[in-house]
């Protein structure tokens, strides 16, 4: 009991400590994981996007630790990419993406470099 305790308390520690800068992202997005007996389609729309995962409302149930494969469109292109489901709850789900191409994290990268621009943009013109 006193390790899965102390690893909790660390995991807790651990959770503001992000790699990647969040981005305002919305999109629909489809998931598709494995159930007993198949494959679960479900969808979902994205919250915000970084080069590591994205956060989303997702319909359905998800547990932590699952893997998924998660189709969404960025400018100009789709993606579909696998991921780690890393936070899940009635409101909102976290995912780590995994194995993804150099290409794959640039566009992610470009995606979010545009959408910071936009929105910095956009908070400085007065109207």
């Amino acid at each position: 009991m006193e390790m899965r305790a102390s690893t909790r308390a660390s995991i807790t520690r651990n959770e503001g400590i992000r790699r990647f800068r969040r981005t305002l992202f919305s999109v629909p997005i489809q998931l598709r994981h494995l159930i007993p007996g198949g494959i679960s389609t479900t969808r979902g729309i994205t919250l915000d996007i970084s080069e590591g995962g994205l956060g989303a409302l997702v319909q359905g149930d998800l547990r932590l630790g699952e893997t998924v494969e998660i189709d969404l469109q960025l400018p100009g292109h789709s993606l579909s990419t696998v991921a780690i489901v890393r936070h899940t709850s009635k409101v909102r789900s976290g995912f780590e993406f995994l194995g993804m191409t150099p290409e794959e994290r640039s566009e992610i990268t470009k995606t979010c470099g545009q959408h910071l621009a936009t929105h910095v943009d956009s908070g400085n013109q007065r109207t």
